[in-house]
């Protein structure tokens, strides 16, 4: 038996929905959206607008061609930071960043772009009111993760947001571990690029992603490819407008159907439903390991603070080895060690060795939160340490 508590890398399983509407495309469409004029290309074009239509609406857009599907959360982020940030200008992110967003910044330092990293506190919250006197007159950017990937820590990208707007900069959201989990409106959060990803929240296959980028906004920022998007094909320069801007070459698009899909699910069952049960398992779970002893949990006290995502530490075992006792004798799959984020884990303290993550789903049980609770308990008992 196999209990799946790795959501965070990548949901699992998906909809029954998701893989029939692959499985569809693959076997009545199957053909390249966009660069033909027969009616298999036009109805892969329809599956293309369609999904940008739906997660429009999931996410408070008011034009669906704001948003450019992408290959990867990652993808989507290196398009903003890289083609947005120059030599001279001045960006501000948190300590609790995923490398995706990290790793471009702490390369655009090495082309003179300048980096402040603000500090969240040892549960990874943050204080908006810190940005202000953080700013500089060349301050370009701020780019913020909704939630942390090690803690789940839940940031207030609403107060970011209105900060950012009162001092005319432009603001980016890393929505890798909300999306599809948590409500998202970039009207009233001020959002001016959201970047997400298909194969976590969203339900959708791996190999998606995309992002919205406000009206206007993308004649500043440059695409990190350039070739053929099917459309302006008499010209040999790359189109300046959304989303072909950054749609060069052949699209995932069985992969998009999918995440229609996974958004319709989404759409159908309700965030908010979604939502609670994650919260109700996590709840759950911190209740049954929080009075032993031995066990050291990391993360705001209280579940409204964060997504379903727990980091632990168990006395005396490296989160490798909890993470293999947990797996090899329980069939419970969890992800040990820096989770892509060292910046979070020197933040609440557990750098350089990390902590065992257990990240919860929409088709995680009550009976797979009892199953962990009763495994993390009796290996803290069987190592001699609780």
């Amino acid at each position: 038996m196999i209990i799946y508590l790795d959501n965070s890398a990548t949901s699992w399983p998906k909809p029954a929905s998701v893989i029939q509407a692959m499985n569809q495309f693959n076997d009545l469409t199957g053909s390249n959206p966009g660069r033909s004029g027969h009616h298999l290309s036009i109805e892969a074009g329809r599956i293309l607008f369609n999904t940008r239509e739906i997660l429009a609406k999931l996410f408070g857009v008011s034009d669906p061609l704001n948003i450019a599907f992408t290959s990867s959360i990652t993808h989507s982020l290196n398009i903003v930071l890289q083609g947005f940030l120059k030599t001279g200008d001045h960006v501000i992110t948190t300590s609790i960043e995923h490398n995706s967003v990290m790793r471009p910044l702490r390369e655009l330092e090495t082309r003179g772009v300048e980096l402040t990293v603000i500090d969240c506190d040892s549960s990874g919250i943050f204080d908006p009111q810190k940005i202000p006197k953080n700013i500089k007159p060349n301050t370009k950017l701020i780019v913020a993760t909704h939630a942390s990937n090690v803690t789940g820590t839940i940031l207030p990208i609403a107060g970011i947001g209105k900060i950012a707007s009162e001092y005319g900069i432009t603001f980016c959201v890393d929505s890798a571990q909300t999306a599809g989990i948590l409500n998202i409106d970039v009207e009233e959060s001020h959002i001016d690029i959201l970047c997400f990803t298909g194969h976590k929240g969203l339900f959708g296959p791996m190999g998606t992603g995309g992002l919205y980028i406000k009206n206007s906004l993308e004649k500043r920022i440059s695409p990190l490819m350039y070739g053929g998007t099917g459309s302006r094909s008499e010209f040999e320069i790359q189109p300046d407008f959304m989303p072909d801007k950054y749609e060069s070459g052949t699209l995932n698009t069985i992969g998009i159907a999918g995440l229609y899909a996974g958004v319709t699910f989404i759409n159908n069952t309700g965030l908010e439903k979604i939502q609670l049960k994650e919260n109700m398992l996590l709840n759950r779970l911190i209740d049954g390991i929080s009075d032993n002893k031995a066990v050291m949990l990391y993360g705001p006290l209280h579940v409204k603070d964060r997504v379903g995502v727990l980091s632990l530490n168990i006395n005396g075992l490296s989160s490798s080895d909890t993470s293999f006792y947990l797996d090899d004798n329980y069939g419970i799959l969890t992800r040990p060690g820096l989770h892509c984020a060292p910046s979070a884990h020197k933040t609440i303290g557990t750098f350089p060795y990390g902590t065992a993550r257990l990240s919860f789903g929409y088709f995680n049980t009550i009976e797979d939160v009892d199953a962990a609770i009763k495994a993390i308990n009796e290996i803290s008992i069987n190592r001699g340490i609780r």
